[in-house]
């Protein structure tokens, strides 16, 4: 089998594309009130942190992804109930997200038609995907994130424009001080996107250029990062917090209020194309990675798994939750403390600790090189 390899200008579109993936649906640090754009910046740093600690736990075994690492920290009668946990934690990721897209796209953008509907042909666009390999991915991610960025700054540019920004809608400025948004920063803005980063576990062990691989996941990481600072400021800078948290998708709701000389409007199709390029992305990587823990289990190529696992995942995104209320509460209160921690953060540091006793004893164990010649 060959390997599929990612360039470090794909890598950087697919984290770019996966950071910003559900994560505009949302207004992020809600509870931090005016200064949530704060909040946002602060969890860059966060994550920039966070994506460090991913990417050392990965360098311990370079050319392995995170099944793989964690058979080499223990053996696999350990490793095999290990991944099928992870497995089953992506694919489960995967459902929420694109639950997101069908919600959004069938109040805002086909009403009229079921969402069963929506979430079946992006499915089968996710799934057309993921079985011609990763490096298409790769491709398409490459080709598109440049447009989203570029939609994004269009979309400030227009609200600046219509003169719909109001910077006192921010104001006052840390008035509670620096504790609130602290606190609005745990569990949910460090574990989405940052600590879902996890997944790129299996993605890293794709790109061949190691020695740039470290500066090409930061800098995606902290302008990811920007991005969604950005986003932020201008959604509350607009909508006011009041009405951002309220809104059920806020970043729509401040695209509509593009008006300029009364016929440059209504261009949610902006919107739309940031939020599903990301959602495709996003989901397309936790599937790929799940897929990955069944070929580590089963020693079948994932391509095997494709079309019966993306069935599976659109059965369950649609029957995950009643409503859109429903969806956003398990997202808030469930996932954040049964999934985000054990997975996201307590397990890794273990593992990482157990492959660093490794690599101490390893060293201990191995032959001195500066050993004094004796005369026979």
């Amino acid at each position: 089998m060959l390997k599929e390899n990612l360039s470090l200008s794909q890598l950087f579109a697919i984290i770019i594309g996966f950071n910003l993936g559900t994560t505009l649906v949302v207004v992020l640090g809600i509870t931090a009130k005016e200064d949530a754009w704060i909040t946002v910046l602060l969890s860059t740093f966060t994550g920039l942190i966070i994506a460090s600690f991913f990417l050392n736990l990965n360098e311990l075994a370079p050319s392995k992804n995170l099944f793989e690492i964690i058979e080499f920290g223990f053996n696999r009668f350990f490793a095999i109930p290990i991944t099928l946990v992870y497995s089953l934690y992506f694919f489960y990721l995967a459902a929420r997200t694109i639950r997101d897209f069908g919600e959004l796209t069938s109040a805002f953008i086909l009403p009229l038609t079921p969402i069963e509907i929506i979430i079946i042909a992006l499915m089968f666009i996710i799934g057309y995907i993921l079985y011609l390999g990763i490096e298409i991915l790769g491709r398409t991610t490459e080709i598109f994130t440049p447009y989203s960025a570029l939609f994004l700054f269009l979309l400030i540019i227009l609200l600046f424009a219509s003169q719909n920004i109001s910077i006192t809608k921010i104001q006052p400025v840390l008035a509670r001080g620096i504790l609130p948004v602290i606190e609005a920063m745990f569990p949910i803005e460090v574990s989405r996107p940052y600590g879902e980063m996890i997944v790129m576990t299996c993605i890293f062990p794709h790109i061949s250029n190691l020695k740039m691989r470290k500066k090409s996941v930061l800098f995606s990481v902290a302008f990811s990062g920007i991005l969604l600072t950005i986003a932020t400021l201008i959604i509350t800078a607009s909508l006011g917090i009041t009405t951002a948290s309220r809104a059920t998708f806020p970043l729509l709701s401040t695209t509509r209020l593009i008006s300029i000389g009364n016929f440059l409007e209504r261009i949610d199709a902006l919107a739309v194309f940031i939020i599903m390029l990301g959602i495709v992305i996003k989901s397309s990587i936790f599937i790929y990675s799940g897929l990955k823990g069944l070929e580590y289990i089963f020693n079948y190529q994932y391509r095997y798994f494709v079309i019966p696992i993306v069935c599976i995942i659109a059965m369950f995104s649609i029957f995950i939750s009643m409503d859109i209320n429903d969806h956003v509460r398990e997202g808030a209160v469930v996932v954040p403390y049964l999934l985000y921690y054990p997975l996201q953060f307590a397990f890794p540091c273990f593992l990482l600790f157990v492959l660093l006793i490794k690599k101490v004893k390893n060293k201990g164990h191995s032959p001195s090189k500066d050993k004094p010649y004796k005369n026979p």
